[in-house]
């Protein structure tokens, strides 16, 4: 690649390349020379308790053990249905040590999608909380249709003391549910009894994370480990992480950011990853206070609730070097209030699932411009060995400045769904990723996410793209998170709705944010309705559900 063919090259900050290779071609190996750097440092601080890598090594050693006792082989699933807890890491390992693929399973999950999840990925052996076998996976593997034979649990409270009622209330010790084996158990008596050896290939799937996609049941994206080992490199390289470095894990670990953004960059970087269970801002503040990180990437709802809690300052975000924000757009007003309050500036990020997470960022240091048109802020630039392209609807490539659907490739991108040929070949036509998000690319190579094509409005035959309207009412001092969607309309087809929680301390009337909104847009983009919620609703991820919010 050189700058004249990419024009995002001239945004890259100095002496960073085009091209990079990770030191490792696989997750595992780059877990390995991470382990064998320095055994003792820290890899994990949870709460009161800090983990070195040998620690973590040794229990995913006896964990793989276990598996393979059991009749885990090569190529064989386990699937992770763990909050953001050590867990997390030790079974990630463990499945890679152990020959086989782990499968990301968000704990919010009910029975019938692990009805689904189970079978579809053939998972034969599960890791999870006791509280989520009692409650939820024992029923389903009862039910006799998973292929499911072994199962190890976790209680919360375990690897650390303080047993946080914000987070634990009514959790208790000891609770290895009958017919489990408790992890605990199992590494007790770490490293006794080692695994045998294995080395997957780059091309061999690390990890099975189901995304539904723009349409359709739940696919599982077939994340290599090439592609982790690329865009966890990509991370380290791109932020500058070294292993003086503490990536804060306030994502999801089950999810793709989580996976990438957290536990590979910091393998990668060798450094410290800083877990809090899941999202409760109070308790990440006070993570901020005792263990200083200073990278984080998270959806901008997390960084929203931060900067809305009372008692927070500046000085709780002071060790921080840099900030991404990723998995929705985020409106220029909300980046400002944040960075007034802060004194940090949210780097923008952009991928999918599909692109195990980035394959657009903001160059360390630099600002997003915002499109004088749109008003949208840029999402960034595509990242190393990456080649984006906007088609329009029969698939030619579109000149700078139009919009038309974002298609990605680079080695990032998987190579396809399990077991889910046609979805495949639809979905990444030649290895090239249809992203189904809509967006420009200007002059200079900043790109823009407009919105998903699912979730453009058409009200009386005009266009209205949902972010747009969102980005003028967070401008509003009173509004805190917001929500536009497109509601059935006798006379307009469709007109727009506008769902809005405000800042605490703040008041303002629907009347009045309509007419805000009035003021400031063309008659046919402004919501004719808007309803106050306290809160939105949103997944676990952190991601705004549109789709709830439509009924």
């Amino acid at each position: 690649m050189t700058e004249q063919t990419y024009p995002w090259a001239a945004r890259y900050e100095a002496g960073q390349p085009l091209h990079i290779d990770p030191v490792q071609p696989d997750m595992l190996s780059l877990w390995r020379a991470a382990v064998a750097n320095d055994p003792s440092a820290a890899a994990i601080l949870y709460f009161d308790r800090t983990l070195s890598w040998r620690e973590i090594d040794d229990r995913a050693e006896a964990l793989a053990k276990h598996l393979q006792d059991n009749g885990f082989g090569v190529g064989d699933r386990m699937a992770l249905y763990l909050q953001n807890h050590p867990a997390y890491v030790i079974g990630l390992v463990a499945a890679w040590k152990a020959g086989g693929i782990a499968v990301a399973i968000n704990p919010m999950s009910k029975a019938h999608e692990l009805e689904y999840l189970l079978p579809d990925s053939g998972a034969v052996a599960l890791l999870c909380h006791d509280d989520l076998y009692t409650d939820v996976a024992a029923a389903v593997l009862a039910g006799g249709a998973t292929a499911v034979k072994t199962v190890v649990t976790v209680n919360p409270l375990d690897e650390q003391t303080r047993d946080d009622e914000r987070l634990f209330a009514g959790v208790r010790r000891n609770t290895t549910p009958e017919g489990t084996t408790a992890l605990a158990a199992i590494t007790a008596d770490a490293p006794a009894g080692r695994v045998a050896e294995h080395t997957p290939g780059p091309d061999d799937v690390a990890v099975l994370t189901y995304t539904s996609g723009t349409t359709g049941v739940p696919k599982g994206g077939m994340n290599t480990h090439a592609n982790l080992a690329f865009n966890g490199t990509t991370y380290e390289r791109w932020t500058h992480l070294t292993r003086d470095d503490r990536v804060l894990g306030v994502a999801p670990l089950f999810h793709i950011t989580g996976l990438v953004g957290h536990i590979c960059a910091a393998i990668v970087a060798q450094c410290p990853l800083v877990l809090g269970y899941r999202f409760e801002p109070n308790v990440v503040l006070d993570i901020l206070r005792e263990h200083r990180p200073t990278f984080t990437i998270g959806s901008i709802t997390v960084f929203i609730a931060l900067s809305s809690t009372p008692g927070v300052s500046a000085d709780d975000f002071s060790s921080f070097r840099l900030i991404y924000s990723g998995g929705a757009p985020i409106a220029p007003a909300v980046a400002e209030r944040f960075e007034k309050l802060t004194g940090h500036y949210i780097h923008n990020a952009y991928g999918l699932t599909e692109t195990s997470s980035p394959s657009h960022l903001v160059p360390a240091g630099a600002r997003a411009p915002v499109d004088p048109d749109s008003g949208a802020l840029a999402a960034g630039v595509p990242v190393y060995d990456t080649v984006v392209r906007i088609l329009d609807e029969s698939g030619n490539e579109l000149p700078v400045g139009e919009v038309g659907e974002i298609c990605t490739s680079g080695p990032q991108v998987i190579p396809g769904y399990w077991n889910k040929p046609d979805a495949t070949a639809e979905s990444l036509p030649g290895g090239e990723l249809r992203t189904g998000d809509v967006g420009f690319m200007d002059a200079d190579g900043w790109f823009y996410l407009v919105d998903r094509k699912k979730d453009m409005i058409n009200a009386a035959g005009y266009k209205v793209w949902p972010r747009e309207v969102e980005d003028v009412l967070y401008t509003h001092p009173a509004v805190r998170e917001v929500a536009v969607v497109g509601i059935p309309d006798e006379y307009r087809g469709e007109t727009v709705k506008a769902f809005v929680s405000l800042a605490p301390g703040e008041q303002a009337t629907p009347e009045e944010l309509v007419a805000f909104c009035k003021e400031r847009m063309a008659a046919y983009k402004y919501p004719r309705q808007v309803e106050m919620l306290d809160e939105l609703p949103k997944t676990t991820t952190g991601k705004i559900l549109r789709r709830q919010l439509r009924g």
